[in-house]
């Protein structure tokens, strides 16, 4: 028997062996772009978030410092919730280079956003994202809260869907802070 003839007369158990390999492969190729998306990118996007006074902050500008941005709605009861735990990290560590953003999802009406800001004097800046932008540029943000952790240099180090434990936040701000 020749190199041709026994290629192609391959038994049908191997062929299947083979299609069933080649499956596999695609399949955890498949997987592991999939996953590479929905993973946290390795930089913060070059956003601005336009704060409820109506001025602008980039995070660009924000360089040099640690910065949570926070996403929220006065909908969301784990986010209200938080809510007195996120005042008292940001007052704990903002004479040490902190800033914070809290950025209230685009189905949130602003008016219940400026109540909840005003009532509970949230001493951070608080971005209204109307359209979904800034949103979109964090991996397209749904689940609220969501929080990222952002370093000096513009890396994001840390993404909490949910409430954070926060004493590992403290660490993880003590270290970031001290880098």
């Amino acid at each position: 028997m020749d190199a041709k003839t026994a290629t192609s007369s391959a038994s049908p158990s191997t062929t299947s062996l083979r299609l069933k390999l080649l499956a596999l492969v695609v399949l955890v190729a498949a997987a592991l772009l999939g996953y590479r998306a929905l993973a946290v990118p390795d930089k913060a996007p070059d956003v601005s978030f336009v704060k409820l006074d109506g001025s602008t902050v980039s995070l660009k500008a924000l360089r040099g410092k640690v910065v949570m941005v926070n996403f929220w709605a006065t909908s969301c009861t784990t986010c209200v919730g938080e809510m007195p735990q996120m005042v008292a990290t940001y007052n704990q560590y903002k004479n040490q280079g902190l800033d914070f953003v809290a950025v209230a999802m685009s189905y949130d009406p602003p008016n219940y956003v400026i109540n909840f800001t005003e009532t509970r004097k949230l001493p951070f800046a608080v971005a209204l994202d109307a359209q979904d932008k800034l949103a979109n540029a964090f991996g397209d943000v749904k689940l609220t809260p969501t929080t990222f952790v952002i370093g000096k240099d513009g890396t994001i180090l840390k993404r909490y869907v949910g409430e954070p434990q926060f004493a590992e936040l403290h660490q993880l701000l003590e270290k970031a802070l001290a880098a």
